[in-house]
This record gives C-alpha cells, sequence and structure tokens, in this order.
C-alpha cells in the first residue's frame, strides 16, 4: 500500500512537472525588467498631409504571453522631423485593447507630454497583461506643418517599481504635403 501511494504520489509530480507555470517579473536590485519584453511596434497613422487636424497616431503593442510583467506604459519619443513643434491634446489620449478600427475595452491611461524633449509618457494605472494586444493612440492638435519623414522611438515600461524601458524600435510617419 505505501509503495501504491509513493508511487502516485511520483507520477503526480511528473505530470506537473510539464504544467508551465505563470512568468514571474524579474525584479534585480529594485529595477523591474520584462522576462520576455515585447520586441515591436506597429505604427498606423490614417492622415498622411500637413496640417491635417482631427487626426490620431497609433502605437500598437502584443505583451508576449511569458512577459513576466504587466504593460506599465509607452514612451514615445520624436527623433526625426523638420516640425518640431506640433503639439499633442494628452488630456484625449488613449488605449485600448486591441487594434485600430478593431477596438476592444478602453484601458484608463495617464499622458504627459515634454515639449522641449518631444517624449509621450503613457502611463497605465490598470497594467494590460501577458497575451494581450495593446494599442495607444495619441492627438496632436494637427499633423506637422513640414512635409517630412517624422521617426519616433518607443519604449515599454513593465508595471513595477523602477522599470527598465524596453526598445521596441521606431514608428516611421512620412507626411506630404499636397502641392508637390
Amino acid at each position: 500500500m505505501a509503495f501504491r501511494k509513493g508511487l502516485l504520489g511520483a507520477v503526480l509530480l511528473a505530470g506537473l512537472a510539464w504544467v508551465p507555470l505563470p512568468a514571474r517579473t524579474a525584479e534585480v536590485e529594485g529595477q523591474t525588467w520584462f522576462t520576455s519584453p515585447p520586441w515591436k511596434v506597429e505604427f498606423t497613422n490614417y492622415w498622411w498631409y500637413l496640417m491635417q487636424a482631427g487626426v490620431e497616431y497609433y502605437f500598437t503593442v502584443t505583451l508576449p504571453d511569458q512577459a513576466g510583467a504587466g504593460l506599465g506604459g509607452l514612451v514615445i519619443q520624436q527623433t526625426r522631423g523638420v516640425d518640431r513643434d506640433f503639439p499633442f491634446f494628452t488630456h484625449r489620449t488613449r488605449a485600448f485593447v486591441g487594434r485600430p478600427r478593431r477596438e476592444g475595452a478602453a484601458i484608463p491611461v495617464q499622458a504627459s507630454f515634454d515639449g522641449q524633449s518631444r517624449t509621450m509618457t503613457v502611463r497605465f494605472p490598470q497594467p494590460p497583461q501577458p497575451g494581450q494586444t495593446i494599442t495607444v493612440a495619441l492627438l496632436p492638435w494637427h499633423n506637422p506643418t513640414w512635409s517630412d519623414t517624422y521617426m519616433f522611438a518607443v519604449k515599454a515600461l513593465p508595471a513595477g517599481a523602477n522599470p527598465v524601458p524596453a526598445s521596441l524600435g521606431f514608428a516611421t510617419m512620412p507626411i506630404y504635403n499636397l502641392r508637390d
């Protein structure tokens, strides 16, 4: 009888060895890291001409199942483009689960914009969880005043104390002049 109980216990333990455990947040020396960070950003813009009003810029990120942490926020910085003065409506910045034109549930955001460094920081008070696709919509007052190719460096912040950003690459936005 003791042999059967021991055998049953060994079989159960062996079976549990094959059950994947949820990823844990990597915290090193008080900093939070993704264990498997998102690796790219998808950019969508449906308005390509200079000075168009009512535009939205969409930044979409898929958080891997094994990310190890929720998405604490995105940092989006304009790194290229002639017009360095077009401002954003931070109070109208929004986020949702899904992709542009296929929006899911809204995600609460806290947004700030530093005009000098051209950096938009979007924080999620209720972080989206691993496995979700999240889109952040930024609303400038209007498209840039000058035609050019504008670039935005995008970084993902893991949810947690002292997050270490993960670079997602660059979003490229061409803006055209109708008269060219």
